[in-house]
């Protein structure tokens, strides 16, 4: 079978060498594997990079670069799609690292029947710091974004809503088209709800595993929980279904908060202060169990601060979105963004470059 493999990256020099290593080093015939690259309108040193990699790696089936004006991830998705050739098409991150045996493993869950394979998707740190482990922790425990099972390593294949890093067959978006350029950060949840509308189901394999970097520091994080936030409140008004209840607790938080100081203004502070002790408690036995993630440091007392933080700026972010929701949806026309998806889908089935 061949495969595309491909990458969207916007300003990326300070992670994406690790990914173009490990591109290098993949055990599936290369002689079978095209790369597609989407170079977004990078301005530091990342097309050149890439076009490294691409003299270097002639082994290739092809490396074709696609460079674009700066877009959001899913025009870029788009892109790669309307270039890619593979009878498997492959979904990698730029900020992402990949065993060896990835591509192969998941052809060899493909070949055994399924449409769409993937693995649990843990997140790792670039540098080893104390603080960097701190940050690392927040994320990957159950009380920060691990909660969602394609974020673990699975013990046996199990079927999920979603999958990072995805490989599916070329089939599954001649059925349903490209991504949906209107959305930002929830680009794959709105694609992935309308595979499983269709029937497609998402394969969990513990053999496919692969890993992605966290934000490096507190105020990158607090602002990507925040964007997040943000797009999950402007999605409830084009694809509420795509959307789990679990995306609206930072919400409920921050609502109950607004209402309980709202009443304790007007005299009565018993649900204020109800909730602020429930959450307190926890966050102390959420952060307390987290203290040893990845061994302990001096820094990790600092969870059950950063906790909060990251909840409540995902919170606001979707009161944000939901605010702004009128106005962005009146200005995004929802019939040039399905004329894109059957765009790209006609593109596929074509097999033409676009």
């Amino acid at each position: 079978m061949t495969v595309s493999l491909c990458v969207i990256a916007y300003n990326e020099e300070s992670l994406i060498r690790g990914l173009l290593d490990d591109i290098s080093n993949q055990d599936y015939p290369h002689d079978l594997t095209e790369i597609i690259f989407v170079d977004n309108g990078s301005t530091d040193t990342t097309p050149a990079l890439l076009s490294s990699f691409a003299r270097i790696n002639s082994d290739f089936l092809r490396v074709h670069i696609c460079t674009q004006e700066k877009s959001n991830q899913a025009h870029g998705w788009n892109t790669a799609l309307c270039n890619a050739y593979g009878d498997v098409i492959i979904r990698i991150d730029a900020h992402a690292r990949i065993p060896h045996d990835y591509i192969s493993n998941c052809i060899k869950e493909i070949e055994s029947g399924e449409d769409i394979v993937g693995g649990g998707r843990p997140c790792i740190s670039q540098h080893n710091s104390d603080w960097d482990n701190t940050l690392l922790a927040a994320e990957e425990c159950m009380f920060g974004s691990s909660v969602m099972g394609y974020r673990r390593k699975q013990e046996k294949k199990v079927y999920l809503n979603s999958l990072f890093h995805a490989a599916y067959r070329r089939s599954v978006f001649s059925r349903v088209g490209g991504f949906n350029e209107t959305l930002g950060r929830t680009e794959d949840n709105e694609i992935h709800y309308r595979m499983r509308k269709v029937g497609f189901k998402f394969a969990c394999c513990p053999e496919i595993t692969s890993n992605q970097y966290i934000r490096g520091s507190l105020r990158g994080m607090a602002k990507q929980k925040y964007s997040n936030g943000l797009w999950i409140g402007l999605t409830l008004f084009v694809s509420p279904k795509c959307l789990s209840i679990l995306h609206f607790a930072p919400f409920a938080l921050v609502m109950g908060l607004i209402i309980g100081i709202i009443a304790a203004i007007k005299g009565n502070a018993v649900l204020l202060l109800a909730l602020l002790g429930l959450y307190i408690l926890f966050d102390a036995a959420i952060g307390i169990s987290a203290l040893n993630y990845g061994g302990y440091n001096k820094t990790k007392p600092w969870l059950f601060l950063i906790f909060p933080l990251l909840h409540l700026s995902y919170g606001v972010g979707t009161l944000a979105g939901i605010l702004y929701a009128i106005p962005w949806k009146n200005s995004h026309s929802q019939k040039k963004a399905k004329d894109t998806i059957k765009k790209v889908k006609y593109a596929i089935r074509e097999n033409t470059i676009e």
